[in-house]
Parts: structure tokens; sequence; C-alpha cells
């Protein structure tokens, strides 16, 4: 069936009807409480009329004073109305039958000054009117107006067809032509007799075979990695209610960043059950932030229902909410997968994409229906390191046992993290679309591997990390707004990973606390404390001043320090190193235009803090893992104070907030 040409002139009504008539009287064929008219249908193996003579028409077209569109005139020719349009329209109007919207509900007038609303899309407001214009078509329906709008056009003479139904919390929705409108209908009748309630024959035909076969073209497509022809073919199918085609849909548009509506139902015995719905099921509510209990998921872990698998589900959403949770395929795809965790876990999620883009072509399908390894959306590390062009670029590559054929559109995505560090100070850095910038503190640690950092710096003895949290929460995670102190405090939240080749960073993003030349203690000392080198950078725009500290330990001792605000060296101890040294990296003041107020120049603070940052990249090997800090989920911590003990002759001011 040709459903790509719906216009009158090219589309087959006779071949297009007959068939859709007799696979109406095969479903009902076993229906013993058809109404008279329908029992007649049934015998017969037609739900339409006899066709309209072109007298007939004429007169239709004369009564309401216009010439109808050329699909609905081509519709009349071959059955002067019709029965049962889809699951919702029980008659469809003929040559005797169409007539002018009358309006009876009252409903244009709030319509119209809903569409009419000044800001809507052109589309919208051209609706307007649609009430008192418009052509009914609906004979008897269960409340579904079927209406052709003469004012909406089409090039090719088409009358758009909108279709409205008072129990549908929408507009009315459109078809570029009445041809369009029925062909949809006859899939909502093949969604609707496809059901396999008792007592019902098996919905066997020519289309459903046509549809079944589309769907295996599209598996095939799908391993190739011609994803989007398969999308076509799927969604085509699932219109149809074929089985399964509406779970493969579902993976590809997973996948894909498509809204992937619905959850088709895997079967408990599908070895996909527990490793790709499950999980996929439980990070859906875990990250809405709702309880088990009420929660979808919490069928999932009944034992009544799910006599074998509701541990399991229980299992899942425990590890899933202490973000323990990891996606394990097994196999040599499943080996890519643990390496490419192991180095997501502490950001580099460069690495972990070049890890799984290699291991693609070794993923075995779990069975016939299982298309991609959607499972990677659940796991909380991974799951962040899939950007849209990288799930294309995984969509596209061939798999399963399709992996021997190329495919050019699997071009290899670019790394998302930047070289050296001055990025942090770029527009849009740390916070990508906003041009505006954030300040930040971090400590950098040689020889120390992240979840090490805790017992260098933690707040005391035995600071954990915390689940893999987006930056977001980590503020929320560690309630920073109930502790309570009696001496000055500054505790940073810092997230943690590596940051290059044997060493790893405590990152903090617009800290709470104020750097204080008079308070102010570097963990540094302490967190070069195994041996190593430690590097404290503080970078800052806001709390009204322009702030860059460099402070640098080695095996516990201070090497040198120093602070610079609003252009001003504030303080400076050590052998500072050339390339370091802030006259050299332009942190030299601008002409004063009062005593004791320079003037503050952020655009040459932020360029020499650039030069500063990249110093310490090229001077010490290290990076940041960009696409973590601002996209991924990472590990934090509290940590020791960054504000020394105070001493004999301070004074400060306890605030609390309720």
């Amino acid at each position: 069936m040709n459903t790509e040409s719906t216009d009158g002139r090219s589309f087959d009504w006779r071949f297009f009807l007959t068939r859709w008539s007799e696979e109406w009287a095969g479903a009902e064929r076993d229906s013993e409480d058809l109404s008279p008219e329908d029992e007649r249908a049934r015998r017969a193996g037609w739900l339409g009329g006899e066709p309209a003579s072109d007298e007939a028409i004429a007169a239709m077209e004369a009564r309401l004073g216009r010439k109808m569109p050329p699909s609905y005139r081509e519709f009349l020719r071959v059955s002067d109305g019709w029965r049962h349009a889809g699951q919702f329209v029980v008659e469809l109007a003929g040559t005797g039958a169409a007539r002018w919207h009358q309006d009876a509900m009252g409903l244009g007038k709030d319509f119209d000054e809903a569409w009419g609303e000044e800001g809507n899309p052109e589309e919208v407001r051209a609706m307007v009117g649609l009430w008192s214009r418009a052509l009914q078509l609906d004979v008897e329906s269960d409340a579904v107006f079927v209406l052709l709008d003469p004012e909406d056009v089409g090039p090719d003479g088409e009358w758009a067809v909108r279709v409205w139904a008072y129990w549908r919390a929408s507009d009315p929705q459109r078809y570029p032509s009445f041809a369009a409108y029925m062909v949809d209908m006859h899939r909502e009748f093949h969604s609707f007799a496809n059901d396999d309630r008792e007592g019902r024959a098996a919905f066997v035909n020519e289309t459903t075979r046509t549809q079944d076969a589309a769907v295996a073209v599209a598996r095939t497509a799908a391993l190739r990695g011609r994803h989007e022809e398969a999308v076509r073919l799927l969604t085509e199918a699932a219109g149809y209610g074929r089985p399964y085609a509406a779970d493969i849909l579902h993976q590809l548009r997973l996948l894909s960043g498509e809204r992937a509506y619905g959850r088709p139902m895997v079967p408990p015995g599908s070895p996909r059950f527990l490793t790709e719905l499950l999980p996929l099921h439980a990070a859906e509510v875990v990250e809405s932030g709702r309880s088990l209990e009420g929660s979808q998921y919490a069928y999932f872990t009944d034992p009544n229902t799910f006599p074998d698998t509701a541990r399991a589900a229980v299992d899942i959403w425990r590890l899933m909410g202490t973000g323990d949770y990891r996606y394990q395929p097994g196999g040599a795809f499943g080996r890519a997968v643990d390496e490419a965790h192991a180095a997501a876990r502490w950001g580099d999620t460069d690495t972990a994409w070049r890890i799984l883009r290699a291991a693609i072509p070794l993923w075995e399908p779990l069975d016939p229906d299982h298309l991609a390894p959607v499972g990677l959306l659940a796991d909380p590390v991974l799951a962040p390191i899939l950007t849209p062009a990288r799930r294309t670029e995984l969509l596209a590559t061939p798999r399963g046992d399709e992996s021997g054929t190329a495919h050019a559109s699997a071009e290899p995505t670019a790394d998302l993290d930047p070289g050296g560090l001055s990025w942090l100070v770029r527009e849009g850095g740390l916070r990508p679309g906003n041009p505006s910038l954030s300040d930040f503190r971090m400590v950098l640690v040689e020889g120390v591997a992240p979840d090490e950092l805790p017992v260098l710096l933690g707040e005391s003895t035995g600071t954990p990390l915390s689940p893999p949290l987006h930056r977001w929460k980590v503020r929320r995670y560690h309630r920073m707004e109930e502790q309570r102190a009696s001496v000055p405090q500054d505790r940073a939240l810092l997230r943690v990973g590596r940051a290059g080749a044997g060493w790893s960073f405590g990152f903090e993003e617009d800290p709470a606390g104020r750097h204080s030349a008079h308070w102010f203690r570097s963990p540094a000392p302490a967190a070069s404390s195994r041996g190593g080198r430690a590097i404290v950078v503080w970078g800052g725009w806001s709390w009204d001043t322009l702030l860059f500290h460099l402070s640098v330990a080695e095996a516990g001792d201070p090497l040198f320090e120093y602070t610079v605000r609003d252009g001003i060296v504030e303080t400076e101890t050590g052998s500072v190193p050339p390339e370091l040294a802030p006259a050299s990296l332009g942190f030299s003041p601008p002409s004063a235009v009062a005593p004791h107020e320079p003037p503050k120049d952020a655009a040459a603070h932020t360029t020499a803090t650039a030069r500063a940052l990249d110093a310490l990249a090229e001077m010490y090997g290290i990076r940041l893992p960009r696409h973590a800090l601002t996209e991924g989920l990472l590990r934090s911590f509290e940590s020791v104070s960054w504000v020394r003990e105070p001493r004999d002759g301070d004074s400060w001011v306890t605030l609390r907030f309720e």
C-alpha cells in the first residue's frame, strides 16, 4: 500500500478502501454484537457506500457553495461515505451528509480567544474561526469532530483536516489532506484491532504481514548503523500496532535523544528485563527525586507479581539511589564498559568514550529485539558521557551480527575536554552557554589517587566520598546550610577526579567562603604531606573584588605563595618561578584614579589569570576534565577549613540563619 503519496490524484482509493474493509471484516468475524449496519458491512466485505456519481458530487458542491478538495472528491467517487474511520468515528459523511459546522457546543468563542492571543505561532493563530467555517464530516462519533478547513489549503488544493475530541486535552490534530487523515485512521484501526483480548481471532492480513516484514528490515538496518531508516520503518509499524515495534523504536529514540514516550514492557523472562529495562526505570525515578513508594518502579519490586525478579529490582533501586549502580553487560563489550567506567569515574570522559567507541562493534544483543546498549543510559557515571553527537555515533556504528558492515555516517566525534587550564576563565568555560565567569578554587595533588584526597584534606577522620553527583546537587547533598560553628570556618566542597598523569584534583565552583588575607590558610602543605607536590588556586570575580591566589607545597613544606587582589600583590612568600611571577603574568595594577583606589580591570585580571593557569598546566603537566565538571557526575567531600585557627586578639561574628 502506498502511503507516501496521499493526494487525490495518485492515491489508489479503491485498493486502499477494499483492503481496509476486508481487514475490518476479518477482525470482526467472530463478533456477535454487531449492529445491523455493521453486520451487513461484514457480510459484504465493504465499509463504504456506493460510488458517488459526478452529478451527486456537483450537487453537493452546489449545496455547500464550494468545490471539494481533490482527495475527498476522489474518495467519494469510490465510496459515498464510510463506516468506522478509526476507533472513534462510527460514520463519516458522504455527499448527502457533509455540512458546514454550526458550532452547536459554542466552542468558537473560547477557542478563538486562546488561539488569537498575541505571541502565538502563526499556525495556531491560523485556526481562529475554524468552528464557524469548517465542513463537518463526522455523522456519528464518540464526541469526535472531523472538520475540513477551507482556509487551510495546500499548494495541491487539499484542505487540511482538523480532528478534535473534548476528552483530549489538546488543540485539534491537523492532517494535510483527507487522504492523509484516512491513512492514519487505518493505522488507528490496526492499533486497536491488533490486541490480545480473549476470544479474538488472530489478526493477520496483508497489512500486518507487510509491517512485520518492515520491522525485520528495521532490525537489520539498525544493527548496520542505518538508524534513521530503522526509525522511519518502526514508526510506521508501531502506528499499526505491530508487536515489538514500539519496544525496538523506544531503544533507538532513547539513544537518539528524542522524547521516548511510554515504557514498552519487556517480558520478565528476557535477559534485557534486569540489565536494561529495570535500571532505566529506576534511574528515571531516582533522578526525579521521587521515593520508591508510590512510584511506578514499586510495581517491579512486588514479589507476588514478579516472584523471580523482585529481589533484584530492589537491589537495583538501592544501588541507583546510592550512585553505585553499574551497567555490566558482560562479554568483550562488558569488559570495555568496565574499563570506560574506571576512566569516567574520575572525570576522564574522553578516554571513556574512546574505549566505548572502539568496543561498540563487539556488543552483542541479548535477544532478537535488542538493538543497542541502552542500559548505558542508566549508569550514573557513563550516561553523562553520551552526548547527543556520541549517541548518534553509537547508533551509526554497525554492531552485533552486522558489526562487519561499514557505514559512512559513523564519523568519530571530537574530544570534549580542552588542553591547558585557561578554559576555566574563558567565556562559557564553567558555564556552557553562559558568558559570565564563575569563582572557583581547587587543590591539585601529585602522587595521590582521587579517593585518597579525603584522607589528606577531609573535614574529619574517615570523611567519605559522596555518591556521583551533578554539580548543582553537591551543596544540597552536604547540607552546608545546616552547619553551625562557634569559630570561623570555610570548609570547601571538593569534587574529585584525575588531573592528568599522576595528579588528582579537588575542585569547587562558586565557593561559599570568601578569601581573606588575614584568615586564609592554604591546604597545599597538608595535601602534599605524602611527599608529592600540591597546588592550590583560587580565582574570583565576585564579592566586589578581583582575586587570584596561588600556593605550592612539596612534601608538606610550602614552596611559594602569593595573592593578587584588584591588581595588587597582597602577599608573596617563597621563591616564585619566573613563569608564574605576578608581574610576568600581567597582574600589575593600572594607574590609580585616587590614592589607595586602583580601578578594577576585570579583562586584564582575567587575561593574567588565564596565563597563570596555562603556565601551571605546562609546568606540571596537569589538566582538568571540563565535561565531567560541567555536565557529568563526580564524587565529592567536605574538606578541612581553609581558614586558620583563631589567635589571641582575633575577633569575629557568628551569624545563624533559621
